[in-house]
């Protein structure tokens, strides 16, 4: 990833989206579509940042573009990936219009269904610089900068802007080092390796490490977002720690004690929400409670608080804990296809996390005792710490006490 003002930042997930989606030299963006449809099975962009496995301060941030295709289609599917890589044109302003609009609307309608992970994503956001990225690229502060930039397009001006600010963004991509990726069978690797190498342009340098240097001021958060929804969305956020840290595999066993043991019953089953739970997300360093479709705010966010209480005063035996390890290690074990693994190990890789991270990391999870458990609930999730996150409608968000924030 290239050094982008904050301005640049923002607009990312916007550039990731319309790079792939606009014409390419000569062609408009109906016949690049109609090109790509019949040379891939999809090409797309994207940009992501992820939090070092040492620090909560050191980020590595890739922007990828990535294809996939039948083989015979390979040195096509190459000639395709390097056309619209170095002749992306962002001047076809009624289409840029377009996408920005549809892009708004989807992001408005999936709020509902994906309010929970939106609540978590607010509440954590004044924790950790990763953190406070993903609230700016694909949660509610990223939904109200896109309603703000959507109204600055019903202009040529407006849309010229925008159009010139994606431009700029691209070539600073274009000057940046790359990497290539190739995930073939086996028996075609040289072949397809030597069409990659004749086909694509060669870089500009090696590249050295991907860290960015993105340093934003945080700031507590308890913040009620208003929207047009029926139900809550709760959330609570606690400052933790990285992958690496010993106490990381505790905290992830941690949530499914949480969710298995308490959160469950007294949210979903006896509070009447869709669902509930806790979890560590090692990514930006929080752990993190939730629920989901929810009648109730304040009931819930006591219900977070009580379920800590009753952690510390149950004895839970080996088979609760087991079980909630037994949660943890099946999500590191789950498998996938043979491309989509290679593409994982890949990117986790560039990002510092290898294979020997992940294995020491299972390992740590497979070893944590209820001891660990009620020791790091007592470090991290103290009172003074907590964050505060919830999204409802404005009728009831006038009840909570929170800063209330309309989108």
């Amino acid at each position: 990833m290239p050094a982008l003002t904050d301005a640049q930042m923002d607009l990312l997930p916007l550039y990731s989206t319309c790079v792939t989606e606009m014409g390419v030299g000569e062609r408009d963006y109906q016949q690049t579509q109609l090109w790509h449809s019949a040379v891939v099975g999809a090409y797309s962009a994207s940009a992501s940042v992820r939090t070092d496995k040492d620090s909560l301060d050191k980020l590595h941030g890739n922007i990828s573009f990535t294809s996939k295709g039948l083989a015979r289609n390979q040195s096509a599917m190459t000639e395709l990936m390097q056309e619209s890589l170095q002749r992306a044109r962002f001047d076809e302003l009624p289409r840029l219009r377009e996408l920005v609009s549809q892009i708004r609307t989807y992001r408005e309608s999936s709020i509902t269904g994906n309010g929970h992970v939106l609540a978590m994503t607010a509440a954590a956001s004044g924790l950790s610089a990763n953190a406070y990225l993903s609230q700016r690229w694909g949660g509610m502060t990223g939904l109200a900068l896109l309603k703000a930039l959507d109204q600055t397009l019903n202009t040529e001006v407006g849309l010229q802007q925008l159009s010139d600010q994606l431009e700029i963004i691209h070539q600073l991509i274009l000057n940046q080092p790359r990497q290539y990726l190739l995930v073939a069978e086996g028996e075609r690797l040289e072949e397809f390796g030597a069409v990659i190498n004749s086909g694509f342009s060669s870089s500009t340098g090696s590249p050295t490490d991907n860290l960015i240097n993105f340093a934003p001021a945080l700031a507590p958060v308890k913040h009620c977002w208003t929207t047009n929804t029926q139900v809550s969305f709760c959330a609570k956020a606690y400052p933790t720690v990285p992958t690496s840290h010993p106490d990381a595999a505790a905290l992830n066993v941690l949530g499914g004690v949480l969710r298995n043991g308490y959160l469950h019953r007294a949210v979903r089953e006896q509070g009447g929400a869709y669902g509930g739970g806790a979890s560590q997300d090692n990514q930006t360093g929080a752990f993190r409670f939730y629920s989901y479709r929810d009648p109730r705010i304040a009931g819930t966010l006591a219900d977070f608080d009580h379920s800590i209480s009753w952690l510390h005063e149950q004895h839970l035996g080996y088979d609760k804990v087991e079980e909630a390890i037994l949660g943890v290690v099946g999500g590191l074990d789950k498998p996938g296809s043979p491309a989509g693994e290679a593409i994982q190990a890949f990117h986790s890789e560039l990002n510092g996390r290898g294979k020997a991270c992940t294995e020491q990391f299972r390992n740590q999870v497979l070893a944590v005792t209820e001891e660990d458990l009620k020791r790091v609930a007592s470090t991290y999730l103290r009172a003074e710490a907590a964050q505060t996150a919830v999204i409802t409608n404005t009728e009831l968000a006038a009840g909570t006490g929170l800063e209330i924030i309309s989108v």
